[in-house]
């Protein structure tokens, strides 16, 4: 073993090299404890040796970083004959690393140094035991706490506001039963027995780095007898619902008492200052004599905490002042049902409009609850075993399928809020009926129209033939066409030809006869009018061979007319 022993007592230091071997023992297990800013060094020594000391180094680990400091003696823990020290003076930096290491000494004999401890003062460091100033008073206890560190300059807890503080209490008896509260700063305890001693510790925590601290001594006082005054505010309640509250409370007395409502916003009573003339009155709540009373308007922010109580006053300018109710105002609040307005689509869907609770003004509520439904419908029907069925949504409009024709439908909804836990009573039931089966009239109209096409394919060719005969019959039996008006009234006398049914399409028959007047009718060749007639017959477009009877009959005729 090879090292340097210095006695920093002699004057001038002497300082040894010592070579060779050494039979003493390093120190082991070394710990650091941190109690707000005081530091304290253990370690456990397991050599034989009694006429030891122990001493101790450190390095600020960003001294080291930056320059390569070496070690440096560690005030309060050099030739020590404990195994602990106290080097709160050495450590001012709270938040950097720091390493510590620790040897044996025995004359200019020295051991190897203990392993080196690592450490962060604000990460090991414990909270310590606040102080605690007691007052017995009408049948209750108020009780003023004071920081870990109060009046200290140097500190390891900088913002004093974020503690918290839970206390102990109970009877001073040998069956005592503990019980557990938490306080403010400027607090106090009720619910006590009078004439009894009660016993207290208080315990500081630190919710923002999860540290619990150490409670402080045990305080016992006696209480005393409390004051009864009839005509204080009893049962003082908070009744509140969709951010709408209202304070109430008994009045036991018989003649006349007014009543002033008062608050105090909640940040007040963390501080460690007297709040108790901080009170103020509720706007519409002074000298009333209701007791009852709207605070809504002082609810500036749901975030804040609220505290209410309820001065009593008779004629006599004597009050009472009732205990404290706490207001947190989304905790305190219970929420309403919601509204419901239900309707059937076209293709038979069921929708349902939710009006969150509170009412479309409710602002505060939808942003702070972020509101879920949870549904209930079922069929409104004489069968009690019909199931109820649930969906849950996060929107304002739900739709259910495949829902039953003809059927009334009956629906109720529930607002709840997973971050608060909780859940409003179910709204009002909404019914509805959906409309029939659309499928049967389809079979219908689908029936009727084929029925409608098949007879108009049977009747159709009927009626086609029925026309056509219809057609012959007016055409034979009363035709439409009549001779022309030349012949028609030839000689006065109708002229009319027998018709007689051919194959081929039916043609009139007519004669042409030509005359040939002359100035002398004596002069008329009878024999050309015969040829010009006998040629006129020959022609197959004017003359009709058959007709002999009405050809012989017309010469005949003629020949008189002419003679």
């Amino acid at each position: 073993v090879k090292d340097t022993l210095c006695r920093p007592s002699l004057e001038p230091p002497l300082c040894y090299f010592l070579v060779g071997q050494t039979n003493l023992k390093s120190p082991q297990d070394i710990q650091v404890y941190v109690v707000n800013t005081n530091f304290t060094l253990r370690w456990k020594y397991t050599g034989n040796d009694t006429d030891v000391t122990f001493s101790a180094e450190y390095r600020w680990f960003e001294d080291f970083k930056v320059d390569g400091t070496e070690w440096k003696k560690l005030p309060g823990c050099q030739n020590d004959t404990r195994t602990e020290c106290d080097f709160s003076s050495a450590i001012t930096e709270y938040y950097d690393k720091h390493h510590l290491r620790i040897r044996t000494e025995r004359r200019e004999e020295v051991s190897p140094w203990s392993s080196i401890f690592e450490m962060t003062p604000y990460d090991i460091a414990q909270i310590g035991p606040p102080g605690i100033e007691l007052q017995s008073i009408n049948g209750v206890i108020k009780i003023k706490v004071s920081p870990p560190e109060a009046n200290q300059v140097q500190k390891m807890w900088i913002d004093d506001l974020s503690f918290k503080y839970n206390l102990v209490i109970w009877e001073n008896s040998s069956n005592a039963e503990f019980r557990s509260q938490s306080i403010f700063p400027t607090d106090k305890i009720y619910d006590l027995a009078p004439d009894t001693t009660y016993c207290l510790k208080v315990q500081a925590t630190y919710p923002l780095e999860s540290k619990e601290g150490l409670f402080s001594p045990v305080h016992c006082i006696k209480t005393t007898h409390k004051v009864n005054v009839t005509f204080c505010a009893t049962n003082v309640s908070i009744l509140a619902l969709n951010m709408k509250f209202h304070l109430h409370w008994d009045n036991r007395y018989k003649q006349h008492v007014s009543y002033n409502v008062q608050y105090l916003s909640g940040y007040l009573k963390k501080l460690y200052d007297d709040y108790s003339v901080k009170w103020l009155n509720v706007p519409g709540c002074e000298n009333i004599t209701d007791t009852q009373c709207n605070f809504s308007s002082i609810i500036t922010t749901v975030s804040g905490t609220f505290y209410l109580r309820v001065q009593a006053m008779i004629e006599n300018n004597k009050s009472c002042l009732s205990n404290e109710v706490k207001v947190i105002p989304l905790v305190t609040n219970e929420i309403g049902p919601p509204g419901v307005k239900v309707d059937i689509s076209d293709d038979v869907l069921l929708h349902i409009q939710i009006y969150p609770p509170g009412g479309s003004e409710s602002e505060v509520m939808r942003d702070n609850y972020d509101f879920s439904y949870r549904i209930l419908y079922w069929k409104n029907s004489s069968n009690n075993e019909e199931e109820i069925k649930m969906k849950e949504i996060k929107q304002t409009i739900g739709t259910i399928s495949d829902l039953t024709p003809s059927t009334l439908y009956c629906v109720k909804v529930q607002a709840f809020s997973k971050a608060y836990n909780k859940s409003s009573h179910f709204s009002k039931e909404e019914c509805i009926k959906t409309p029939g089966d659309k499928i049967l009239p389809l079979v219908i109209l689908a029936t009727f129209v084929t029925a409608v096409v098949a007879v108009l394919l049977v009747a159709a060719p009927l009626i086609f033939v029925l026309y056509q005969a219809y057609s012959k019959i007016k055409y034979v039996f009363f035709p439409s066409c009549q001779p022309p008006l030349n012949i028609e009234g030839f000689g006065g006398q109708l002229f009319n030809s027998p018709y007689r049914p051919t194959a081929e399409e039916p043609i009139e028959n007519f004669s042409i006869i030509e005359t040939i007047i002359t100035e002398d009718l004596n002069q008329i060749d009878f024999k050309d009018y015969k040829h010009s007639k006998q040629s006129s017959r020959d022609s197959g477009n004017y003359s009709n061979d058959d007709d002999t009877s009405g050809s012989k009959a017309s010469e005949e005729m003629l020949e008189k007319e002419i003679v």
